[in-house]
C-alpha cells in the first residue's frame, strides 16, 4: 500500500489557507503593501525612472497618485519594450534580465505576446498561487490522501514563433516554464517526467502520456479541461475502461482552469467516481496567477491579495473611475487590469470579472473584452455563454468538446441571428431541441439578449451546427498558434464573421 504523506503537509497547507480569513478586514491594507513592494522593485526600471516610483513607494497608500501618474497600457503599447528584454536588455520594464517568456494568444493585430516570467512573479506569485491552490483543497477535504500518489499535470512545450538567439532565453507555454523549474519535491511529486512533459510534438507526445501515467497511482490532476479530455479518453481506451477511477482508482481531485469548466463538466462527472471526485478551478493565466476556488461548493474564484499582484478594476460600462481591490461592488462587472512582477504596469490583462463577493474579494470570470457578440444590441458575454450552453447540454444529455460563436448579419430582408458551431463529445438526440433549449437559457441570463429575442422582431433564433471531429484542433494549427496542452484557446464568441467563415471553409 502507498504510503500517504497527507498528515505531513496537512497542518502547514491549512494555515497557509486560514491566513486569508483575514482578508475580510485587511485586504486594502494588503494591497498598499502589495503596491508599495512592486513600486520600489521597480523604481530602476524605464518606468520607475519615468515615474519616480521611487517617490510613490514612501507614500502611506500610494494608489491614488499611482492611478494619476502611471498610464494604463495594452501589450502594443510594451511590445517593444518585451521585445527588447528578449533580446538581452536589463532593467526595461522589471529589474535585471529576463530570460523567461510565456506566449500567449495574439492581440486584435494577430501577433503573439510574450509575457516575461521573472524569477519574482515565479517564487511569489505563480509558484505561491499554486500552493494556495493545494492548501485551500485541503483545507476544505480533511480526509484527502493526496499526497499518497502522484499529480499528472498536463502542459506544454517550448516551440515558439520567435526562436530567440540566446539559448538561455526560452519562450514557450507558461506550463513548460513552470514545469521546467518546479522545486525537486514538487517535481518528484507528479507525472510524467520533465523530458516527456516538455515534448512539443503531440503524435509521440500522447502516447507517451498514456505510457507515463496509465499505470501510476494517481490522485490529482491539473490541466485545461478541453485537452485534459483527449488524454483521458486514450486512457481509457488504452486501459479498455469506461470510468477513470476503474484506472485511478485514488483520484480525488481536479485542479482545472484556462477555460471556463462548465461545458465540460458533465462530461468528466461521467468518467469519474463523483463519491469522491472533486473539482477545483484556478485563475492562472500566462500573466500571473490571480485566483481560487476556496470553497468547493461556490465555483466563485477568491482574488489572492498578497501575490505579488495589485488589481485594479474598470468599470465596463464607463461610468466612474477605476477602483482599487478595496472599492469594488458587490454583483457590478470590471475589466481586470493588474501590475505584477513581472514588468507589467496598469495592464489590461482582457479578461472581464464579476464581483461575487467583498471583504476578502470573490469574482466570477465573464469572459474576455474582445469575446463578445453585440452586432444587434444583445451584449452577450462568454459568461453567459458558458452557463447557457451547459445547462442546455444538462437538459439534452449532451456534451461538448468546443465550440465558437458569431454573428448572422440581416440582409435580403432577413433578420440576423447567431450561429453555434460544436463540436459534440455526445450528440443529442436533436439539435433542433439543443437549439431551442440553448436560445431559451440565454433568454434567461441576459436582458439584452431577451429583449432583442423578443416575438422573433429583432433576432431569430441561434442556428446551431455540428463541427466534425478534430475541427478546432485543426483550425488552430491552420492559424499557427495550437500546442495541444498550451494556454491558446479557441474563440467562444466573436462579433465578427473572420473565425466562424475560416472553421466552415476547412469543413468543407
Amino acid at each position: 500500500m502507498a504510503i500517504d504523506y497527507t498528515p505531513l503537509f496537512r497542518k502547514r497547507m491549512v494555515n497557509r489557507a486560514q491566513r486569508t480569513d483575514a482578508w475580510r478586514t485587511n485586504e486594502a491594507d494588503l494591497q498598499a503593501e502589495v503596491l508599495r513592494g512592486l513600486l520600489k522593485r521597480g523604481a530602476a526600471t524605464e518606468p520607475g525612472r519615468r515615474y519616480a516610483y521611487d517617490e510613490l513607494a514612501h507614500l502611506r497608500n500610494p494608489y491614488e497618485a499611482y492611478r494619476r501618474r502611471v498610464p494604463h497600457v495594452g501589450y502594443e503599447d510594451i511590445r517593444d519594450s518585451v521585445m527588447r528584454m528578449v533580446a538581452g536588455e536589463r532593467d526595461v520594464l522589471w529589474p535585471g534580465v529576463c530570460r523567461d517568456y510565456a506566449q500567449s494568444s495574439g492581440t486584435s493585430g494577430g501577433k503573439s505576446k510574450y509575457i516575461p516570467i521573472t524569477a519574482d512573479s515565479l517564487r511569489y506569485n505563480h509558484y505561491a498561487g499554486s500552493a494556495d491552490t493545494v492548501s485551500h483543497y485541503l483545507r476544505q477535504v480533511p480526509d484527502s490522501r493526496i499526497f499518497s500518489g502522484k499529480g499528472f499535470i498536463l502542459g506544454g512545450s517550448f516551440a515558439n514563433e520567435i526562436h530567440p538567439t540566446d539559448p538561455r532565453v526560452k519562450v514557450g507555454d507558461l506550463s513548460a516554464t513552470l514545469i521546467s523549474k518546479m522545486p525537486l519535491l514538487a517535481d518528484m511529486a507528479r507525472v510524467p517526467d520533465r523530458k516527456t512533459a516538455l515534448l512539443p510534438d503531440w503524435t509521440v507526445k500522447l502516447p507517451a502520456l498514456v505510457k507515463a501515467a496509465r499505470d501510476c497511482n494517481i490522485t490529482n490532476i491539473s490541466g485545461v479541461p478541453s485537452w485534459f479530455l483527449t488524454v483521458i479518453r486514450s486512457i481509457l481506451k488504452s486501459k479498455h475502461a469506461s470510468n477513470l477511477s476503474e484506472v485511478w482508482p485514488n483520484l480525488e481531485v481536479f485542479f482545472h482552469g484556462g477555460i471556463s469548466f462548465e461545458p465540460y463538466r458533465a462530461e468528466y462527472r461521467r468518467l469519474t467516481d463523483m463519491s469522491k471526485m472533486h473539482f477545483m478551478e484556478t485563475y492562472n493565466a500566462s500573466e500571473g496567477f490571480f485566483g481560487v476556488q476556496n470553497d468547493l461548493n461556490d465555483s466563485s474564484l477568491l482574488l489572492i491579495a498578497d501575490s505579488d499582484v495589485f488589481y485594479e478594476f474598470f468599470p465596463i460600462d464607463g461610468i466612474g473611475d477605476p477602483v482599487p481591490l478595496w472599492g469594488v461592488e458587490k454583483d457590478r462587472t470590471y475589466e481586470l487590469v493588474i501590475s505584477v512582477s513581472n514588468g507589467l504596469w496598469r495592464y489590461h490583462l482582457g479578461d472581464t470579472v464579476t464581483v461575487t463577493q467583498t471583504a476578502p474579494v470573490k469574482i466570477r470570470i465573464a469572459g474576455r473584452t474582445k469575446s463578445y457578440i453585440n452586432a444587434f444590441g444583445e451584449e452577450l458575454m462568454e459568461d453567459n455563454a458558458e452557463r447557457a450552453i451547459a445547462e442546455a447540454c444538462r437538459l439534452t444529455g449532451a456534451s461538448i468538446v468546443n465550440y465558437t460563436a458569431a454573428p448572422v448579419f440581416a440582409s435580403d430582408g432577413k433578420r440576423g441571428r447567431h450561429q453555434w458551431l460544436i463540436e459534440w463529445a455526445k450528440t443529442p438526440a436533436d439539435i433542433h431541441t439543443f437549439a431551442i433549449e440553448l436560445d431559451n437559457q440565454l433568454r434567461q441570463l441576459n436582458s439584452d439578449y431577451e429583449a432583442k429575442r423578443a416575438n422573433t422582431i429583432f433576432l431569430d433564433p441561434p442556428e446551431v451546427l455540428s463541427a466534425p471531429r478534430g475541427l478546432f484542433d485543426r483550425w488552430l494549427a491552420s492559424a499557427g498558434t495550437h500546442k495541444l496542452g498550451g494556454q491558446r484557446k479557441v474563440p467562444r464568441l466573436v462579433n465578427h464573421r473572420g473565425v466562424m467563415d475560416r472553421l466552415l471553409s476547412l469543413m468543407e
